[in-house]
C-alpha cells in the first residue's frame, strides 16, 4: 500500500485527484455527477450527514452543514477521473473531506450498479502548489479539462475551433467552470465555493474569460 508523502498544511493549496480503478468509469450518467457534486458540499463538514435527512423541497446545497473541514477553489468532474483545487480550514481537514466523499460517492455507485470492490485507483493523488503562478496555473488547468472530451490533442496541436470548444465549457455544469463564469447570478453549485480563502485572480467575470482565452489561444508551436 502506498503511503502519502504530503503533509497538508493550514494555509497552503493543493491540487487533489484521483481517477476509477483500472482507468474504469465512475460517472456514467448525470445522477453519478450530481451525486458526486452535491458530496462535494455536503462531505465538507465536522458533522456527518444523511441523504434522506433532506425534505423534497429543499436543495442539498441549502443545507447549514455545519464547520468546514476545506475551502475549494475549483473542481471538474470527468467520465474517469476529477480534480478539486483545495485548502484545508483545520489540522487533517483534507484527509477528513476525501474520505468522507470517496466513501461516500463508492458507496452510493456499488449499489446503484451491484458491483463491489475499490471505485477508484487507490488512495487520492495530491500536489503542493508551493507557487503565486502555479496555483493561478491550476485554475486553468482544472476548467479547461472538458475540452479533451471533444478535441483529446488540443494540447499538442492547439484549439481546432475556439468557438465550439467555448461553447462546449459553457455548456458543461459538472466543473466549477459555470461559477466563476456567472458571478451575479450564482447556480445552487455556487456553494461549494470559498473563492475568498485563495487569491483573487478573477474578481470578474472579465478577467478569468480572459485567462482561459488566452490558454486556450496558447501557440503550441512557439512553447
Amino acid at each position: 500500500m502506498s503511503i502519502r508523502k504530503i503533509n497538508f498544511v493550514e494555509g497552503e493549496y493543493y491540487h487533489i485527484y484521483n481517477r476509477g480503478n483500472s482507468k474504469q468509469k465512475i460517472f456514467n450518467d448525470k445522477e453519478d455527477y450530481l451525486r458526486f457534486i452535491s458530496l462535494l458540499y455536503i462531505s465538507n463538514s465536522n458533522e456527518g450527514f444523511r441523504f434522506f435527512n433532506t425534505s423534497r423541497n429543499m436543495s442539498i446545497y441549502e443545507i447549514d452543514k455545519g464547520s468546514p473541514l476545506v475551502s475549494i477553489g475549483a473542481y471538474c468532474l470527468m467520465p474517469n477521473h476529477f480534480h478539486i483545487l483545495i485548502t484545508q480550514k483545520k489540522k487533517n481537514g483534507i484527509s477528513q473531506f476525501m474520505q468522507k466523499l470517496s466513501t461516500g460517492y463508492s458507496m452510493y455507485y456499488n449499489k446503484k450498479y451491484e458491483r463491489t470492490g475499490s471505485l477508484f485507483e487507490g488512495k487520492f493523488k495530491s500536489q503542493h502548489l508551493g507557487t503565486d503562478k502555479y496555483l493561478k496555473y491550476l485554475f486553468s488547468y482544472i476548467h479547461l479539462n472538458p475540452v479533451k472530451l471533444i478535441q483529446n490533442d488540443w494540447k499538442e496541436k492547439g484549439i481546432k475551433n475556439k468557438k465550439d470548444v467555448i461553447d462546449y465549457l459553457e455548456k458543461y455544469s459538472y466543473s466549477s467552470y459555470l461559477d466563476y463564469l456567472n458571478f451575479e447570478s450564482k447556480r445552487p453549485e455556487f456553494n461549494i465555493l470559498t473563492p475568498n480563502f485563495f487569491p483573487e485572480y478573477f474578481p470578474t467575470k472579465d478577467k478569468f474569460q480572459k485567462e482561459i482565452f488566452e490558454w486556450l489561444s496558447y501557440d503550441i508551436m512557439q512553447s
